[in-house]
């Protein structure tokens, strides 16, 4: 079935060693993704100032929520691939793709038409001061403008990882990265364009990264689509749109969450809002491992459930819970002690307002780094549910994660004064932990006691898989 070199078939070999070597190149390619943004934020703090940092600081969740709707609608997309190729039914794997492909270019029209026309009136809601109001607002309207550049990039890389291919989004996301830092340096200190300049590079970085998985997508065989292959089917379209319609809604309610927990941050004043951002630039470091393992368990665990091989997937999820245990105890220990040095290179201007924006910055950092742990379970149970194509379940749990993040950022900084809005993020985590983690056990003992049976839908008539093989 493997009809490409870059692309691999995850139902045969060891579980440990295919769920690692095919998370490492998603960590690297994240550690790249996160350096651009990092430098981004670097270039826009110490060459254009604090208040420019609180600016980006101010857009990001509602930045992230747009990113979450296309990343989320992607990732469904990319679920029933995976369980088709799994099952090795190509036919319906070109289907599953070109049709993706259409509901793509629609969500690209409709969520460029509401970024644009929620940009003021969101930042209106989450209290964002008057001396920032600006500076988030240029920065959205132009991430915003690039938002099919970022479906499509997402929709592609997320095919390549369902065939099992994390290696070439890892190039591409390398290419991205190199690419943004030299716009940036050319476009915020060579031409003094400051936060539009910073904005304008990412987007541009993107479309390169797009067009080097579209040119690895060529290459592969099994994904020469015909033109009927774009035609949506009833069927089709509904089961692809179950899939990531769930998952589009988890980040909505997440980053509405997260907005609220901003309108709160605002209202501290800006050297609050620029020691969060610094940290919260950091949050991708501390969660890149966690994504990557759990990219890894959405492919694994969808490829075999296509097969049938329930027993494999347990397996694999016994050694995706040691790696990501081991990794969120190594990161932690990393931040605490690495910390403060590293967020000092977000901060510039004023000696005594760096110190204060670098203590507000380094006790969010402790905090999130004692409980990280919490954070990589979230990731695991999560992606091998959304793999198993229960994305239902996620989106609970991203209703939990939503009340109680809402919750604790409205009430701890009464109780506990300002401080007491660092532990939002850690009631989040917890609360939708919790619903995961049973809900992955209780729907595996429901399929290998047969209480539950396989969507046969998923399989070519004569698979005859095992539900227990290996």
């Amino acid at each position: 079935m493997k009809a490409n070199a870059t692309i691999k078939d995850m139902t045969r070999g060891n579980p440990a060693k295919l769920l690692f070597f095919f998370a490492v190149p998603l960590m690297v390619g994240n550690l790249f993704q996160q350096m651009y943004s990092m430098v981004d934020t670097i270039i826009v703090g110490q060459g254009v100032g604090v208040g420019a940092l609180a600016s980006l600081g101010a857009a990001d969740w509602l930045n992230w929520l747009f990113i979450g709707l296309a990343t989320g609608l992607t990732q469904g997309f990319s679920i029933l691939m995976a369980q088709n190729y799994g099952a090795g039914d190509l036919k319906r794997l070109k289907k599953t793709v070109g049709v993706s492909v259409t509901l793509t270019v629609i969500a690209s029209v409709i969520f460029v038409l509401m970024a644009e026309g929620l940009i003021t009136v969101c930042l209106n809601w989450m209290n964002t001061p008057e001396d920032i109001y600006g500076g988030a607002v240029l920065y959205l309207r132009i991430m915003f403008a690039g938002l099919p550049i970022i479906l499509f990039y997402n929709l592609a890389a997320s095919v390549l990882r369902a065939l099992g291919d994390s290696k070439s989004p890892l190039y591409a996301m390398i290419l991205a990265a190199l690419i943004n830092i030299g716009l940036d340096l050319l476009f915020v200190l060579v031409l003094q364009w400051g936060i539009a300049g910073a904005a304008a590079a990412t987007v541009i970085a993107q479309m390169f990264s797009l067009f080097y998985c579209l040119n690895v997508m060529k290459r592969i065989e099994i994904l020469r689509l015909d033109r009927e292959d774009f035609y949506p089917e009833k069927h089709m379209t509904a089961h692809l749109l179950k899939l990531g319609m769930p998952v589009m809604f988890q980040n909505i309610v997440i980053s509405v969450g997260g907005m609220v927990v901003q309108s709160v941050i605002n209202k501290f004043g800006f050297l609050f809002v620029a020691g969060f951002t610094a940290t919260n630039k950091l949050y991708g470091l501390l969660e890149m491992a966690a994504i990557s393992f759990g990219s890894a368990m959405t492919t694994y665990t969808g490829q075999n459930l296509g097969a049938g091989k329930l027993k494999r997937i347990q397996n694999g999820m016994k050694s995706a819970v040691v790696m990501a245990f081991g990794t969120s105890v190594a990161v932690s220990i990393l931040m605490l002690v690495l910390g403060r040095p590293i967020l000092s290179l977000f901060v510039s201007g004023d000696a005594s307002q760096t110190e204060q924006v670098l203590d507000i910055a380094y006790h969010y950092l402790k905090v999130m780094s004692y409980f990280l742990v919490i954070l990589y379970a979230l990731h695991i149970y999560r992606c091998a549910l959304q793999g198993l194509g229960d994305t239902v379940t996620p989106m609970v749990s991203g209703i939990a994660e939503f009340t109680m993040r809402v919750t604790a950022a409205l009430l701890l900084p009464k109780l506990i004064g300002q401080n007491g809005i660092f532990y939002a993020e850690i009631m989040a985590w917890t609360g939708a932990a919790v619903i995961l983690v049973s809900a992955y056990y209780i729907e595996m003992h429901a399929l290998t006691s047969g209480r539950k049976k396989l969507n046969r839908t998923l399989l070519p008539e004569n698979s005859g898989s095992d539900q227990n093989g290996e």
